[in-house]
């Protein structure tokens, strides 16, 4: 069994020789001898791609792959996607927090007959931000992807051939790798793996880059938001009806009751609100539609490095996708 390794690359000049060297070894030790490691750039500004050139140089298995600006994590796992061909694909980060040398949790898992496997982190060292972006990732997840509750999703895990290239079917321009697997498949577990101190920087994921990430999820593989729209519209509605016969009420029981200025303006203001939060989700479905049938990139790749002749052919076709 063939393993093709996949690391988005970002801001990780002075870790990802350290976890290249941890899969090597670990490889070596096993009875999976036959591996290769792809390796994203995902436009960093620092010094990130001079490191995967010269891992590329040291090693005929390791591609390199630049990408022309930053797309995000999951547009790179998709151009990595595009370029392995193992039976099974791993995952994992460039910080060194993902403990590659415990890859043979998840694959044992794999022989086991699941088609993915996440591990699972018993005591995560992310920062604040990060950890509260994970919680409501699984909230989200849970309800409008249908995800399981008990389903830890982390962004290190092994899957199938199969699962992959049914992943790669994906052309449009916001790639959700979650979404992608949970619409595949639904034989997915989990094991658990230590979380490790990030050895140097900082996560690449700020606030505005969760958010974007969330709403990639929310409005690229559900409806749901816009059916939750159409039930609060009703909502709305319905209030304002039982508002309007009340007030009536007053009107026979008591004539000399004024209508009020403010609760008219309070009225409207809640419909207002009500009306622009419904056409905000409507025009995000709208803008998204917009910018997939312009056939906006998932991703540009700028070069690559120790591609197979064919293999570097066949992802042209899919660069654009």
């Amino acid at each position: 069994m063939k393993v093709s390794f996949v690391i988005p690359c970002y801001r990780s000049s002075h870790t990802i020789s350290g976890v290249v060297d941890e899969i090597q070894e670990t490889m070596e030790k096993s009875e999976r001898k036959d591996y290769e490691i792809i390796l994203v750039n995902d436009s960093s500004p620092d010094d990130t791609f001079d490191a995967i050139q010269k891992l590329c140089a040291s090693k005929t298995n390791i591609i390199g792959i630049d990408l022309s600006r930053n797309f995000g994590q999951h547009a790179a796992i998709m151009a990595g996607l595009h370029f392995t061909s193992g039976d099974v694909v791993v995952c994992l980060d460039d910080d060194n927090q993902t403990p590659a040398n415990e890859v043979y949790k998840l694959l044992d898992k794999i022989d086991e007959g699941y088609d993915v496997v996440y591990a699972r982190y018993q005591r995560k060292q992310h920062s604040g931000l990060r950890n509260l972006g994970s919680r409501v990732n699984g909230i989200m997840t849970e309800s409008l992807l249908n995800k399981p509750k008990e389903l830890y999703i982390s962004s290190y895990f092994a899957a199938k051939r199969f699962v992959v290239d049914e992943m790669l079917q994906y052309k449009n321009a916001f790639p959700y790798v979650i979404g992608l697997v949970l619409r595949t498949t639904n034989k997915i577990c989990n094991v658990d793996v230590r979380h490790r101190a990030r050895e140097d920087g900082k996560s690449g994921y700020t606030l505005k880059k969760l958010i974007g990430l969330w709403v990639n999820g929310f409005t690229s593989f559900s409806v749901k938001p816009l059916r939750t729209a159409t039930y609060f519209g009703f909502g709305i509605a319905f209030l304002g009806l039982i508002y309007a016969i009340i007030t009536i009420i007053k009107k026979i029981v008591n004539p000399m009751v004024p209508v009020g200025w403010s609760s008219t303006m309070a009225a409207m203001l809640i419909l207002g609100g009500a009306l622009l939060l419904v056409l905000g989700i409507i025009g995000e479905y709208i803008g998204r539609i917009y910018i997939c049938i312009n056939n906006s990139p998932q991703y540009v790749i700028r070069s690559v490095l120790n591609a197979q002749e064919e293999k570097t052919s066949s992802s042209d076709e899919n660069m654009s996708a």
